[in-house]
């Protein structure tokens, strides 16, 4: 298992340890101790399973009042990951990253330190995606950048996404006003 620091402050690519044979394959997605080495302390306290379908696009998410860190797992399938800092005390605020997660490039999983807003697209056919939370979701703690936004300029590689009404009404960054980012971070 290796883990890689990204352009994002505190956020990590973990590639993992992978066991195949002719009956099929094994992984450990999580681990205290080992995790607990790579510098992720967090006490999860919440698991998440979503699925999508081709050219679905969500995100780009985040909790305003007690945001979440969380690790993300590929289940099976494909996506192009996006992340965006708004953790104001941040040396990267604003700033963004995208990967390519899944199938084709290896089973990787993300962690991201509270006050990062996700988002992503589906590559393959169907994506199942796992995620590890350190706070219990609440709705009305959500907040989002519209995921077209311009000074982002998010290079999607679909041509035709599909969008909840939900995710097409989020601000861009820069309208975004002092309560509209996450809290204390």
């Amino acid at each position: 298992m290796k883990t890689y620091k990204t352009k994002l402050d505190g956020v990590l690519m973990i590639e993992i340890d992978i066991f195949e044979d002719e009956r099929g394959s094994f992984y450990e997605s999580y681990q205290i101790e080992r995790y607990s080495s790579f510098g992720i302390e967090d006490s999860f306290e919440q698991d998440n399973i979503s699925s999508s379908t081709k050219n679905v696009l969500r995100g780009l998410h985040y909790q305003k009042k007690n945001p979440q860190s969380q690790l993300l797992t590929i289940m099976r399938g494909s996506i192009f990951d996006v992340l965006v800092d708004l953790r104001r005390s941040s040396t990267t605020f604003k700033n963004k990253i995208t990967m390519h997660l899944g199938d084709s490039y290896n089973f990787r999983q993300i962690y991201m330190p509270p006050g990062i807003a996700h988002g992503f697209c589906v590559l393959s056919d169907q994506v199942d995606l796992h995620y590890k939370v350190n706070k219990k979701y609440i709705p009305e703690n959500e907040g989002g950048i519209l995921w077209s936004d311009n000074d982002l300029d998010i290079k999607w590689p679909i041509k035709k996404p599909v969008i909840s009404k939900k995710d097409q009404l989020y601000k861009q960054l820069k309208d975004l006003k002092e309560i509209d980012f996450p809290e204390n971070l």
